[in-house]
């Protein structure tokens, strides 16, 4: 099985004892929206791209409406969350994505929903889990830092390192494979991360990263 399956039911379990008017990390987004693009996202992908062609703020996006119209009772909530427990249907691309497209987001968004009312202690991963997670992270990061600045590398608490993003002056992020995701997926100022370099380089990459 796939390490998103696992993270899906990890974060099915944290939808069902969380508030739906919960806030979440993203801007804009109580739990019920962030549930209803991730149930939008696997179902009806393409009917999101009307919300960034209108530019329709966060928290107002047309094509989640309706779903989020939905969550305005226990009970369909509830229906709302074991629909997302079970997963893309039909022609989905979403559906054949695997890790490679899901295992990311569905990680940082459930991260989103844990984080968004306070800072709880991070999670203790599977190692699997953990390990697909360093293998996904570079690719993401380095279109993430694409415009830093400064060169970037990501490091682990135990030195294993990846260079996604080459220049000098560079500076290096460290932290757990978990907290440089959420730094690299824009989850900045919720990430237990240090960055460190010149003082210069640093200044320069957080001005660019916004933390």
């Amino acid at each position: 099985m796939a390490w998103m399956e696992t993270e899906r039911k990890a974060m099915v379990r944290t939808l069902h004892a969380t508030d739906p008017q919960a806030p979440t990390l993203c801007e804009g987004w109580n739990v019920s929206r962030l549930l209803a693009h991730l149930i939008m996202r696997e179902e009806r992908p393409w009917a999101m791209v009307g919300d960034g062609i209108r530019r329709d703020k966060p928290g107002q996006e047309h094509s989640l409406n309706g779903l989020v119209a939905q969550a305005g009772t226990e009970s369909g909530y509830r229906e709302l969350v074991d629909r997302f427990a079970v997963g893309a249907r039909g022609i989905s691309p979403m559906r054949w994505g695997g890790d490679a497209v899901n295992l990311l987001e569905f990680f940082v968004h459930h991260e989103d929903i844990r984080r968004g009312a306070g800072e709880p202690e991070p999670r203790e991963l599977p190692e699997g889990e953990e390990r697909e997670l360093r293998r996904r992270l570079p690719l993401m990061a380095r279109m993430s830092y694409l415009r830093s600045p400064v060169g970037v590398t990501l490091q682990l608490p135990g030195g294993e390192q990846a260079r996604v993003r080459r220049g000098e002056p560079a500076v290096t992020i460290t932290g757990p494979v978990a907290e440089l995701a959420l730094h690299a997926m824009g989850r900045r100022s919720a990430a237990r991360v240090d960055i460190s370099g010149a003082p210069e380089s640093v200044d320069r990459f957080k001005s660019f990263a916004g933390a």
